[in-house]
């Protein structure tokens, strides 16, 4: 299973043509793809147009939807967060803890755009799909 992030599907509806949004390209339909509230919510609420917005919401609608927080997560992601700052990083988003964080604990691969991601990955052990 692979986690999009909202960076990716931002570009994808944008018609960016990233290495990431071509990938998420590929993958829609071929591999089993999740959703997350919290990426779900990011995504949606960038749609100025009505119509722009049934249509995505119509395509996230077929995927794989996972509640990312809860207490359990949110823990984890505050023992992470933690765990970096002692190394000397800051993490700069609280969300991205939380999605990160997800992917580690249920061993979930995560395909992204945003660099805040590459720390967990080399810090903490986080899975990449690479584009």
């Amino acid at each position: 299973m692979i986690l999009v992030d909202s960076s990716v599907w931002i570009a994808f509806f944008n018609g960016q043509a990233t290495p990431e949004a071509d990938c998420l390209d590929r993958l829609l339909g071929a591999e089993p793809l999740l959703i997350g509230d919290l990426i779900l919510a990011e995504v949606l609420q960038g749609f100025r147009r009505d119509v722009d917005y049934r249509k995505a919401k119509a395509l996230l609608d077929t995927l794989e939807f996972r509640v990312l927080g809860g207490k359990a997560i949110a823990v984890a992601a505050a023992d992470n967060y933690r765990r970096l700052r002692r190394a000397g990083i800051t993490p700069r988003k609280t969300i991205d803890m939380i999605i990160g964080t997800y992917c580690i604990v249920h061993g979930l691969e995560l395909l992204h755009a945003d660099r805040d991601f590459d720390v967990l990955q080399q810090k903490l052990g986080l899975l990449i799909m690479a584009p």
